[in-house]
């Protein structure tokens, strides 16, 4: 304690080279995962608060990366930071030229905004003051400026949607239009002038859509602007080999879209030339996990109807299911058989073409299978129907199986 009254002591000194050894001190303590540090660091708050109009912009950014360390595992710092005001204080802040400053000031936000006690003491701080709109502003700025900036303030738009208190005044401040088109922006820089480390803003604003879409209503006002689909679809082409990662959250986007979306929008989807990668083999080849959301998507435009399913069957799907009956995930079979089961219904001829394309046995080899041998018995069931009958009109026990 002796040392640390001693640091403050040469923190708040009028000597400016003293200070700034001083703050570099701070920092590195600040870097100890030991409670007592924090503790121990409590009188210097204030002083961090105040400094943070200090005299340079290296100075100021020791004292937020200071103060974001300092944040992360000490609840109490927490709760003597709010009454300082350190919410009106980062909100002045927003305001700075500087992008080191800027992505300091993310960093501490973000670090706040993951607190167990955010959802309730911590946003609606946020929110009542300047820092949303900046937010937006700044991520969405990411290629005239810089982008770590724009990756920390990403993430603190998405820590407070998922707070689920505060995506109505997300919306408001017209957050939904504004990342959306910055996502259009960004997949126009793939791959001539993509700035290094895109990745790592892609995958906050795709998490950040993603979850604004799943609080919003009417997803069919969203997805009428077909240039959203066909970014987000040169997107996961252009990380699927070596960001898997962001093909995962866009294919979350996808499944929201595609979830909620009327059936006149899902059809406009499936006439896009851009939908073909989503269909196609690669996508269900990487991972299980990756096999399973394509499926789950391509199941929620089958599920909209005859006209859909058409489509689908045109595209062709067929080929690409049989292999993905072989996956080892029998989740990911298991989707498979649903989406079967949605274009053998809405689409009879399907399952004779998909019979003479060696489907029923890629089925039989599943009736073994605990998991999975109803459906697959019930889609044996459906295939024998619509061979022997001219009409398509499955019986009520092929269709509780997959009820």
């Amino acid at each position: 304690m002796t040392a640390i009254r001693t640091l403050i002591g040469l923190f708040t000194s009028s000597l400016a080279d003293m200070q700034m050894e001083a703050a570099r001190c701070l920092h590195e303590l600040s870097h100890s995962s030991d409670p007592a540090v924090a503790e121990a660091c409590l009188p210097v708050t204030s002083y961090l608060l105040t400094y943070l109009s200090g005299h340079s912009v290296e100075f100021t950014e020791l004292c937020l990366y200071t103060l974001g360390n300092l944040v992360v595992e000490s609840e109490a710092m927490r709760k003597q930071l709010l009454p300082q005001g350190i919410i009106p204080v980062l909100a002045s802040c927003i305001q700075s030229p500087h992008e080191a400053v800027l992505e300091g000031l993310g960093y501490v936000l973000s670090q706040l905004l993951q607190a167990k006690e955010a959802p309730t003491e911590i946003i609606p701080l946020v929110l009542d003051s300047v820092l949303p709109q900046h937010m937006i502003r700044l991520v969405c700025s990411s290629l005239k400026a810089g982008i770590g900036a724009a990756v920390e303030f990403a993430w603190c738009l998405h820590y407070i949607v998922c707070s689920h208190t505060a995506s109505a005044a997300l919306l408001s401040l017209g957050a939904l239009p504004a990342l959306t088109s910055l996502l259009l922006d960004l997949a126009s820089a793939i791959p001539q002038d993509a700035p290094e480390g895109l990745e790592l803003l892609v995958c906050p604003v795709l998490r950040c859509l993603s979850n604004l879409l799943a609080e919003e209503t009417g997803c069919e006002v969203q997805i009428q602007d077909e240039r959203l689909l066909i970014a987000l679809f040169l997107i996961l082409q252009h990380f699927l080999q070596q960001h898997p990662f962001i093909v995962q959250e866009g294919l979350w986007l996808l499944n929201n879209l595609t979830g909620e979306c009327q059936q006149s929008q899902s059809f406009s989807l499936l006439s896009l030339p851009a939908v073909c990668p989503l269909t196609g083999p690669s996508l269900l080849t990487p991972s299980p996990g990756l096999s399973l959301q394509v499926l789950t998507v391509v199941c929620n435009i089958a599920a909209k109807g005859p006209a859909c399913c058409q489509q689908l069957h045109q595209q062709p799907a067929l080929p690409l299911l049989l292999p993905a009956l072989a996956l080892p995930d029998p989740e990911a079979v298991g989707q498979c058989l649903e989406l079967l089961h949605l274009l053998f219904r809405h689409c009879p001829e399907a399952a004779a073409d998909f019979v003479r394309q060696g489907g029923r046995g890629a089925l039989e080899q599943h009736q073994s299978t605990p998991e999975l041998q109803e459906r697959a018995q019930a889609l044996l069931a459906l295939v024998g129907q619509s061979l022997g009958a001219s009409t398509f009109s499955p019986c009520d026990a092929t269709l509780s199986a997959f009820s």
